[in-house]
Protein backbone atom coordinates (compact mmCIF):
# COMPACT_ATOMS: atom_id res chain seq x y z
CA UNK A 1 0.00 0.00 0.00
CA UNK A 2 1.34 3.25 -0.87
CA UNK A 3 -0.16 6.06 0.92
CA UNK A 4 -0.16 9.67 -0.62
CA UNK A 5 -2.13 11.25 1.84
CA UNK A 6 0.44 13.23 3.69
CA UNK A 7 -1.07 16.84 3.59
CA UNK A 8 -3.78 14.97 6.03
CA UNK A 9 -1.35 13.77 8.35
CA UNK A 10 2.05 12.04 8.54
CA UNK A 11 3.46 9.34 10.63
CA UNK A 12 4.86 9.99 14.16
CA UNK A 13 8.92 9.84 13.47
CA UNK A 14 10.97 7.69 15.39
CA UNK A 15 13.18 10.73 16.68
CA UNK A 16 9.93 12.63 18.09
CA UNK A 17 8.93 9.69 19.96
CA UNK A 18 12.27 8.98 21.47
CA UNK A 19 12.41 12.95 22.50
CA UNK A 20 8.97 12.84 23.76
CA UNK A 21 9.32 9.34 25.98
CA UNK A 22 10.98 10.74 29.05
CA UNK A 23 8.16 13.53 29.62
CA UNK A 24 5.30 10.25 29.34
CA UNK A 25 6.85 8.30 31.88
CA UNK A 26 9.82 9.55 34.31
CA UNK A 27 10.04 12.88 33.76
CA UNK A 28 6.07 13.71 34.74
CA UNK A 29 6.02 17.01 36.23
CA UNK A 30 3.43 19.86 36.21
CA UNK A 31 5.58 22.75 34.55
CA UNK A 32 3.71 25.18 36.99
CA UNK A 33 4.75 23.68 40.28
CA UNK A 34 7.86 25.22 42.31
CA UNK A 35 9.75 22.24 42.79
CA UNK A 36 12.01 20.11 41.62
CA UNK A 37 10.44 17.54 39.59
CA UNK A 38 8.02 20.77 38.20
CA UNK A 39 11.20 23.01 37.33
CA UNK A 40 12.78 19.94 35.34
CA UNK A 41 9.60 19.94 33.28
CA UNK A 42 9.21 23.77 33.20
CA UNK A 43 13.12 23.45 31.64
CA UNK A 44 11.83 21.25 28.89
CA UNK A 45 9.34 23.29 27.74
CA UNK A 46 10.85 26.48 27.55
CA UNK A 47 13.69 24.57 25.47
CA UNK A 48 11.09 23.20 23.56
CA UNK A 49 9.57 27.26 22.65
CA UNK A 50 12.87 28.24 22.23
CA UNK A 51 13.45 25.73 19.35
CA UNK A 52 10.47 26.64 18.02
CA UNK A 53 11.33 29.90 17.83
CA UNK A 54 14.25 29.99 16.32
CA UNK A 55 13.28 28.05 13.30
CA UNK A 56 10.50 30.68 12.85
CA UNK A 57 12.46 33.23 13.52
CA UNK A 58 10.30 34.79 16.51
CA UNK A 59 11.42 35.39 20.15
CA UNK A 60 10.85 32.64 22.82
CA UNK A 61 7.49 34.42 24.50
CA UNK A 62 5.88 34.65 20.96
CA UNK A 63 5.40 30.79 21.05
CA UNK A 64 2.27 29.60 22.39
CA UNK A 65 2.04 25.43 22.49
CA UNK A 66 -2.33 24.90 21.16
CA UNK A 67 -3.58 21.04 20.47
CA UNK A 68 -3.38 21.80 16.79
CA UNK A 69 -3.42 24.04 14.00
CA UNK A 70 -7.48 24.51 14.29
CA UNK A 71 -7.13 26.11 17.78
CA UNK A 72 -3.89 27.82 16.57
CA UNK A 73 -6.23 29.36 13.75
CA UNK A 74 -9.19 29.84 15.89
CA UNK A 75 -6.85 31.70 18.14
CA UNK A 76 -5.13 33.86 15.40
CA UNK A 77 -8.15 34.60 14.11
CA UNK A 78 -10.63 35.30 17.10
CA UNK A 79 -7.61 36.67 19.69
CA UNK A 80 -6.15 39.12 17.47
CA UNK A 81 -9.78 40.12 16.21
CA UNK A 82 -11.36 40.23 19.74
CA UNK A 83 -8.15 42.14 21.30
CA UNK A 84 -8.54 44.80 18.33
CA UNK A 85 -12.15 45.37 19.30
CA UNK A 86 -11.21 45.78 22.49
CA UNK A 87 -8.79 48.65 21.50
CA UNK A 88 -9.89 50.38 19.09
CA UNK A 89 -13.00 49.24 18.08
CA UNK A 90 -11.91 47.41 15.57
CA UNK A 91 -14.95 45.42 13.42
CA UNK A 92 -13.85 43.95 10.30
CA UNK A 93 -11.89 40.63 9.07
CA UNK A 94 -10.22 40.13 5.77
CA UNK A 95 -9.52 36.91 4.51
CA UNK A 96 -9.98 35.05 1.31
CA UNK A 97 -12.74 32.18 0.38
CA UNK A 98 -9.77 29.37 -0.11
CA UNK A 99 -9.33 29.32 3.52
CA UNK A 100 -9.42 26.52 5.83
CA UNK A 101 -12.34 26.03 7.52
CA UNK A 102 -10.96 26.90 10.77
CA UNK A 103 -10.31 30.34 9.55
CA UNK A 104 -13.63 30.74 7.74
CA UNK A 105 -15.30 29.68 10.52
CA UNK A 106 -13.76 31.63 12.61
CA UNK A 107 -14.66 34.72 10.97
CA UNK A 108 -17.96 33.60 10.80
CA UNK A 109 -18.12 33.59 14.74
CA UNK A 110 -16.78 37.23 15.15
CA UNK A 111 -19.63 37.97 12.26
CA UNK A 112 -22.44 35.86 14.28
CA UNK A 113 -21.65 37.06 17.70
CA UNK A 114 -19.61 40.04 17.92
CA UNK A 115 -20.71 41.91 14.92
CA UNK A 116 -18.03 42.07 12.76
CA UNK A 117 -18.02 42.26 9.04
CA UNK A 118 -16.05 39.90 7.24
CA UNK A 119 -14.54 40.57 3.47
CA UNK A 120 -13.09 37.44 1.60
CA UNK A 121 -10.68 38.50 -1.10
CA UNK A 122 -11.61 36.51 -4.33
CA UNK A 123 -8.66 34.62 -6.12
CA UNK A 124 -7.15 33.82 -9.32
CA UNK A 125 -8.26 30.74 -11.04
CA UNK A 126 -4.86 29.25 -9.69
CA UNK A 127 -5.91 30.18 -6.25
CA UNK A 128 -3.73 32.96 -5.81
CA UNK A 129 -4.47 36.42 -3.99
CA UNK A 130 -3.95 39.47 -6.12
CA UNK A 131 -2.29 42.36 -3.19
CA UNK A 132 -4.14 45.17 -5.25
CA UNK A 133 -7.55 43.30 -4.22
CA UNK A 134 -6.40 42.91 -0.91
CA UNK A 135 -5.14 46.39 -0.84
CA UNK A 136 -8.94 47.12 -1.71
CA UNK A 137 -10.11 45.36 1.20
CA UNK A 138 -8.16 46.43 4.11
CA UNK A 139 -9.97 49.25 5.61
CA UNK A 140 -9.63 51.32 9.21
CA UNK A 141 -11.18 49.51 11.00
CA UNK A 142 -9.68 45.87 9.78
CA UNK A 143 -8.93 43.76 13.30
CA UNK A 144 -6.63 41.20 10.75
CA UNK A 145 -5.79 39.92 7.51
CA UNK A 146 -5.57 36.05 7.47
CA UNK A 147 -4.29 33.45 4.71
CA UNK A 148 -2.87 30.43 4.45
CA UNK A 149 0.73 30.36 3.17
CA UNK A 150 0.14 27.23 1.55
CA UNK A 151 -3.41 25.86 0.18
CA UNK A 152 -4.43 22.51 2.13
CA UNK A 153 -6.73 20.98 -1.20
CA UNK A 154 -4.75 22.09 -4.10
CA UNK A 155 -1.37 23.57 -2.69
CA UNK A 156 -1.34 26.94 -4.36
CA UNK A 157 1.47 29.12 -2.31
CA UNK A 158 0.43 32.50 -1.38
CA UNK A 159 3.24 35.87 -1.81
CA UNK A 160 2.97 36.54 1.89
CA UNK A 161 5.71 38.50 2.03
CA UNK A 162 3.80 40.95 -0.15
CA UNK A 163 0.50 40.55 1.08
CA UNK A 164 1.96 41.34 4.78
CA UNK A 165 3.14 44.57 3.23
CA UNK A 166 -0.31 45.29 2.31
CA UNK A 167 -1.43 44.50 5.82
CA UNK A 168 1.43 46.11 7.86
CA UNK A 169 1.00 49.55 5.34
CA UNK A 170 -2.56 50.30 7.42
CA UNK A 171 -1.11 49.12 10.52
CA UNK A 172 -3.42 45.81 10.51
CA UNK A 173 -1.85 42.52 12.15
CA UNK A 174 -1.18 39.35 9.22
CA UNK A 175 -2.09 36.21 10.34
CA UNK A 176 -0.65 33.36 8.45
CA UNK A 177 -1.50 29.70 8.47
CA UNK A 178 1.48 27.56 7.37
CA UNK A 179 0.02 24.09 8.28
CA UNK A 180 0.76 22.74 5.45
CA UNK A 181 4.02 25.01 4.43
CA UNK A 182 5.76 23.95 7.19
CA UNK A 183 8.67 21.24 6.28
CA UNK A 184 8.22 22.15 2.50
CA UNK A 185 8.50 26.24 2.59
CA UNK A 186 10.63 28.71 4.55
CA UNK A 187 8.88 30.08 7.28
CA UNK A 188 11.01 33.25 8.34
CA UNK A 189 10.78 36.28 6.65
CA UNK A 190 6.82 35.86 5.77
CA UNK A 191 6.25 39.16 7.40
CA UNK A 192 3.70 37.30 9.44
CA UNK A 193 2.49 38.78 13.02
CA UNK A 194 0.88 35.52 13.50
CA UNK A 195 1.78 31.90 12.48
CA UNK A 196 -0.16 28.72 12.82
CA UNK A 197 1.24 25.00 12.56
CA UNK A 198 -0.09 21.37 13.50
CA UNK A 199 2.44 18.73 14.58
CA UNK A 200 0.67 15.76 12.78
CA UNK A 201 1.80 17.20 9.04
CA UNK A 202 5.58 17.25 10.48
CA UNK A 203 5.94 14.23 11.97
CA UNK A 204 4.52 14.92 15.64
CA UNK A 205 2.04 13.78 17.31
CA UNK A 206 -2.00 14.80 16.50
CA UNK A 207 -3.19 17.34 18.59
CA UNK A 208 -0.21 19.10 18.67
CA UNK A 209 0.18 22.65 17.22
CA UNK A 210 1.53 25.74 17.46
CA UNK A 211 0.34 29.55 17.24
CA UNK A 212 3.73 32.45 17.58
CA UNK A 213 2.19 35.42 17.78
CA UNK A 214 4.41 38.52 18.00
CA UNK A 215 4.72 40.16 21.82
CA UNK A 216 3.79 43.57 19.98
CA UNK A 217 0.48 42.04 19.25
CA UNK A 218 -2.90 42.54 21.43
CA UNK A 219 -4.28 38.59 21.95
CA UNK A 220 -7.95 38.11 23.54
CA UNK A 221 -7.00 34.38 25.09
CA UNK A 222 -9.87 31.86 24.23
CA UNK A 223 -9.23 29.60 27.17
CA UNK A 224 -8.79 31.31 30.64
CA UNK A 225 -7.72 30.05 34.26
CA UNK A 226 -4.24 29.60 35.66
CA UNK A 227 -2.96 32.15 33.02
CA UNK A 228 -0.06 29.81 31.50
CA UNK A 229 1.60 30.93 28.05
CA UNK A 230 2.16 34.41 29.47
CA UNK A 231 -1.86 34.32 29.79
CA UNK A 232 -2.60 33.63 25.81
CA UNK A 233 -3.60 30.26 26.74
CA UNK A 234 -4.35 28.85 30.06
CA UNK A 235 -4.07 25.38 30.89
CA UNK A 236 -1.35 23.10 32.06
CA UNK A 237 1.62 22.96 29.15
CA UNK A 238 1.80 19.24 27.40
CA UNK A 239 5.26 18.88 28.17
CA UNK A 240 5.46 15.41 25.64
CA UNK A 241 3.96 17.16 23.25
CA UNK A 242 6.11 20.77 23.17
CA UNK A 243 9.42 18.63 22.69
CA UNK A 244 7.93 16.45 20.83
CA UNK A 245 6.67 19.03 18.15
CA UNK A 246 10.06 21.22 18.01
CA UNK A 247 11.57 17.77 17.65
CA UNK A 248 9.54 17.06 14.67
CA UNK A 249 10.07 21.14 13.61
CA UNK A 250 13.63 20.93 13.23
CA UNK A 251 13.91 17.70 11.71
CA UNK A 252 11.81 19.08 9.28
CA UNK A 253 13.41 22.53 8.78
CA UNK A 254 16.69 20.82 8.28
CA UNK A 255 16.00 18.37 5.93
CA UNK A 256 13.56 20.57 3.78
CA UNK A 257 15.79 22.68 1.52
CA UNK A 258 17.32 19.26 0.06
CA UNK A 259 14.27 16.91 -0.05
CA UNK A 260 11.94 19.73 -1.26
CA UNK A 261 13.58 19.78 -4.60
CA UNK A 262 13.57 16.65 -5.36
CA UNK A 263 10.14 15.38 -4.47
CA UNK A 264 8.73 18.51 -7.10
CA UNK A 265 10.90 16.97 -9.52
CA UNK A 266 8.98 13.46 -8.27
CA UNK A 267 5.60 15.43 -8.75
CA UNK A 268 6.11 17.04 -11.72
CA UNK A 269 6.92 13.63 -13.46
CA UNK A 270 3.72 12.42 -11.98
CA UNK A 271 1.50 15.11 -12.72
CA UNK A 272 3.03 14.94 -16.58
CA UNK A 273 2.28 11.49 -16.77
CA UNK A 274 -1.28 11.58 -15.39
CA UNK A 275 -2.16 14.45 -17.92
CA UNK A 276 -0.69 12.49 -20.97
CA UNK A 277 -2.92 9.15 -19.69
CA UNK A 278 -5.92 10.54 -18.91
CA UNK A 279 -6.97 12.91 -21.40
CA UNK A 280 -9.98 13.94 -19.16
CA UNK A 281 -7.65 15.21 -15.94
CA UNK A 282 -7.40 18.59 -14.78
CA UNK A 283 -4.52 20.12 -12.94
CA UNK A 284 -5.96 22.20 -10.12
CA UNK A 285 -4.15 25.01 -8.60
CA UNK A 286 -0.89 27.38 -9.90
CA UNK A 287 0.66 24.84 -12.42
CA UNK A 288 4.33 26.38 -10.38
CA UNK A 289 3.98 27.87 -7.33
CA UNK A 290 2.36 25.21 -5.53
CA UNK A 291 3.86 22.86 -2.79
CA UNK A 292 6.42 20.30 -3.85
CA UNK A 293 4.00 17.53 -2.95
CA UNK A 294 0.71 17.96 -3.95
CA UNK A 295 -0.58 17.28 -7.11
CA UNK A 296 -4.37 17.60 -6.94
CA UNK A 297 -6.47 16.76 -10.32
CA UNK A 298 -10.19 16.74 -11.69
CA UNK A 299 -11.33 13.98 -13.87
CA UNK A 300 -14.68 15.13 -15.47
CA UNK A 301 -17.12 12.49 -15.97
CA UNK A 302 -16.61 10.46 -12.58
CA UNK A 303 -16.81 10.36 -9.09
CA UNK A 304 -14.27 11.53 -6.93
CA UNK A 305 -14.79 9.10 -4.35
CA UNK A 306 -15.22 5.83 -6.68
CA UNK A 307 -12.25 6.85 -7.75
CA UNK A 308 -10.57 7.11 -5.19
CA UNK A 309 -11.96 3.76 -4.20
CA UNK A 310 -10.34 2.33 -7.33
CA UNK A 311 -7.18 3.19 -6.22
CA UNK A 312 -7.44 1.72 -2.94
CA UNK A 313 -8.02 -0.98 -4.76
CA UNK A 314 -4.78 -0.92 -6.90
CA UNK A 315 -2.78 -0.51 -4.01
CA UNK A 316 -2.52 3.48 -3.28
CA UNK A 317 -4.12 5.81 -0.92
CA UNK A 318 -4.95 9.21 -1.47
CA UNK A 319 -8.19 11.94 -1.11
CA UNK A 320 -10.97 13.98 -2.23
CA UNK A 321 -8.95 17.07 -0.60
CA UNK A 322 -9.05 18.01 2.97
CA UNK A 323 -9.33 15.52 5.89
CA UNK A 324 -11.57 18.15 7.78
CA UNK A 325 -14.17 18.12 5.13
CA UNK A 326 -14.57 14.36 4.79
CA UNK A 327 -17.92 13.14 4.80
CA UNK A 328 -19.98 16.00 3.05
CA UNK A 329 -21.38 15.53 -0.42
CA UNK A 330 -20.93 19.22 -0.69
CA UNK A 331 -18.68 20.02 -3.55
CA UNK A 332 -15.20 21.87 -2.26
CA UNK A 333 -15.44 25.45 -1.21
CA UNK A 334 -11.83 25.51 -2.51
CA UNK A 335 -12.21 24.52 -6.11
CA UNK A 336 -15.91 26.35 -6.16
CA UNK A 337 -13.57 29.55 -5.67
CA UNK A 338 -11.27 29.04 -8.26
CA UNK A 339 -14.26 28.99 -10.70
CA UNK A 340 -14.76 25.40 -10.96
CA UNK A 341 -18.70 24.40 -11.94
CA UNK A 342 -19.64 22.34 -8.47
CA UNK A 343 -20.08 19.12 -10.62
CA UNK A 344 -16.66 18.64 -11.64
CA UNK A 345 -15.57 19.68 -8.04
CA UNK A 346 -17.03 16.65 -7.18
CA UNK A 347 -14.52 14.79 -9.15
CA UNK A 348 -11.84 15.76 -7.69
CA UNK A 349 -8.80 13.75 -5.98
CA UNK A 350 -5.76 14.77 -4.13
CA UNK A 351 -2.22 13.21 -3.89
CA UNK A 352 0.26 14.53 -1.66
CA UNK A 353 3.55 13.03 -1.33
CA UNK A 354 5.89 12.59 2.02
CA UNK A 355 8.91 14.48 2.61
CA UNK A 356 10.96 11.74 2.55
CA UNK A 357 9.48 10.19 -0.94
CA UNK A 358 12.47 8.72 -3.14
CA UNK A 359 11.63 7.48 -7.14
CA UNK A 360 9.21 8.02 -9.77
CA UNK A 361 5.59 7.44 -9.40
CA UNK A 362 5.02 6.14 -12.51
CA UNK A 363 2.98 2.84 -11.35
CA UNK A 364 0.66 5.04 -9.95
CA UNK A 365 0.15 7.42 -12.72
CA UNK A 366 -0.92 4.23 -14.56
CA UNK A 367 -2.78 3.02 -11.55
CA UNK A 368 -4.89 6.92 -11.43
CA UNK A 369 -5.47 5.87 -15.17
CA UNK A 370 -6.48 2.62 -14.73
CA UNK A 371 -8.89 3.57 -12.37
CA UNK A 372 -10.27 6.36 -14.37
CA UNK A 373 -11.31 4.18 -17.06
CA UNK A 374 -12.92 1.56 -14.48
CA UNK A 375 -15.27 4.48 -13.01
CA UNK A 376 -16.35 5.93 -16.39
Amino acid sequence: MLYLDNAATTPVRAEVLEAMTPYLTDEFGNPSSRHTVGERAATALEDARGRVAAVLGMRRGDVVFTSGGTEANNLAVKGVSLAALESRGARHVVATPIEHESILASAAYLERFHGFDVTLVPVDGTGRVDPGGLAEAVRDDTAVVSVGLANNEIGTVQDAPALAAVAHERRVPFHLDAVQAAGWLPLRDTGADAIALAGHKLGAPKGTGVLAVRGRIPLEPLLHGGGQQRGRRSGTEPVADAVGFAVALELAESERAGRAEHVAAVRDGFVDRVLARVPSARLTGHPTARLPGTASFTFAGTSGEAVLLELERRGVVSSSGSACAAGSDEPSHVLVALGIPPELAQTSVRFTLPHTHRGSLDAVADAVADAVAAVR
